[in-house]
């Protein structure tokens, strides 16, 4: 089976769900794919290879509009040359005017359209133009025009008539559901990780010399606005308190200049910034040896519609790495540390979270028994070699109830 693939993601992507599950796992299952997408803002990319198959890049110009219709062009383009003598069916990730197209053309050439949905896109459109207001201009109009739009077309065109829909939890398939979709044309595509890469005894701890005589804890992943990383400060003064050599490892980021400098005034205001360590944005397999080197993984996921319906990834790296967990409600990330039995869900709140980490930090014994749950829950449940597996399942029952006879993986690649 081979895909043409339109993500909204560009290249190179660190979301594993795309490179790791369709550029790794699934062709091994004979399920690649050619990826529609553009060039980061470096040109990364071109160094890149994809290894689902052909990776289908253009280069964006520097204007934020210039961008979303040179995207918009490419993807219609690459739709506009789909061959049947290549391709056995589209996919569309996150873009319901591209899904719109994508369909018209998949019902033309007579091969199935599958729409992946990892994000409610055109709700964060809607959502982010509101917090603007009418004054932002055109970065409130075209938003909040281009959510209206996307949501309507893929809730009343693109979704009810796709062959399937894949979502990236159970949450969200509720949600989708709630919108007059069937549930039984949805598979829950969770976050997973790759346990190639993700073991305890693979991944050495930090040596960073800033960590010794530490308890240490770590976050791992965006600093952005919405995830309210303050709390983990207010967290931080709380176990201070009684753990004086406390030191949390931020490993991650955000883009924004300006809530990076507010997020260090607040740890200078609540007086621990000599309890922080700030790593910024670390290739994958350095910030899991901070991971090996915390006592503590903590992922907090504030609550609302937008993010309730997401699959965290912190968590699951956590528990693969053999780091106890304490995190919020968020219901995927509540359903893996119940599952799991490798962590602390508690309600988002600083003092909660304190009385999370303060029992693990004085239990030893449950430390040892949660690291060991950890990798055995991800083994079992989400590790991307089973995800694949669920995946490539989904796709073939497709093409069974149409009578489809797919192609070899040979016979692509000979055309």
């Amino acid at each position: 089976m081979h895909l043409l693939f339109i993500s909204h993601e560009s290249w190179p992507t660190f979301r594993p769900d795309v490179a790791v599950l369709f550029g790794k796992y699934l062709p091994r299952l004979g399920v690649t794919s050619d990826l529609v997408t553009e060039h980061d803002a470096d040109g990364a990319g071109d160094q890149c290879a994809w290894g689902g198959g052909q990776a289908l890049l253009c280069r964006l110009p520097l204007s934020r509009s210039g961008q979303y219709f040179a995207k918009t062009w490419h993807n219609l383009r690459m739709l506009g040359g789909f061959s049947r003598a290549r391709y056995d069916a589209i996919q569309v990730r996150d873009m319901p005017l591209t899904a719109l197209a994508g369909l018209i053309v998949a019902r033309i050439k007579g091969v199935p359209f599958f729409y992946w949905m990892s994000f409610p896109q055109s709700e964060g459109q809607i959502f982010r133009a509101r917090a603007r207001g009418p004054r932002g201009g055109l970065r409130y109009w075209f938003p909040l025009l281009q959510g209206t739009l996307g949501k309507w077309l893929l809730y009343r065109i693109v979704l009810p008539r796709a062959d399937h829909i894949f979502v990236q939890s159970r949450q969200m398939a509720d949600d989708v559901a709630g919108q007059g979709i069937a549930r039984a044309r949805m598979t829950p595509v969770p976050m997973g990780v790759d346990l190639e890469m993700a073991q305890p005894h693979q991944v050495m701890p930090s040596d960073d010399p800033r960590l010794a005589g530490k308890r240490v804890l770590v976050y791992l992943g965006a600093l952005d606005q919405v995830r309210k990383i303050d709390i983990l400060f207010d967290m931080l003064a709380i176990v201070r308190a009684q753990v004086p050599d406390i030191l949390l490892v931020l490993a991650g980021d955000t883009p924004d200049d300006g809530h990076r400098a507010w997020l260090r005034q607040e740890a200078h205001r609540l007086g621990v910034t000599s309890a922080l360590l700030w790593t910024g944005w670390l290739p994958t397999a350095q910030a899991w040896r901070y991971v090996r080197a915390a006592e503590i993984g903590l992922s907090v996921i504030p609550r609302g519609f937008l993010l309730d319906c997401g699959s965290p990834t912190k968590a699951i790296e956590y528990m693969a790495l053999g780091v106890p967990v304490v995190g919020n409600d968020n219901p995927d990330q509540a359903l893996v540390i119940r599952e799991g039995g490798a962590g602390i869900c508690v309600k988002l709140g600083p003092q909660a979270l304190a009385d999370a980490v303060l029992a693990l930090l004085q239990n030893a014994g449950l430390r040892r028994h949660m690291a060991l749950a950890g990798p055995r829950y991800v083994r079992q449940a989400r590790g991307y070699d089973k995800l694949a597996e669920e995946v490539a399942h989904a796709y073939r029952q497709v093409f069974k109830h149409a009578s489809t006879v797919l192609p070899c993986a040979a016979d692509h690649r000979q055309t």
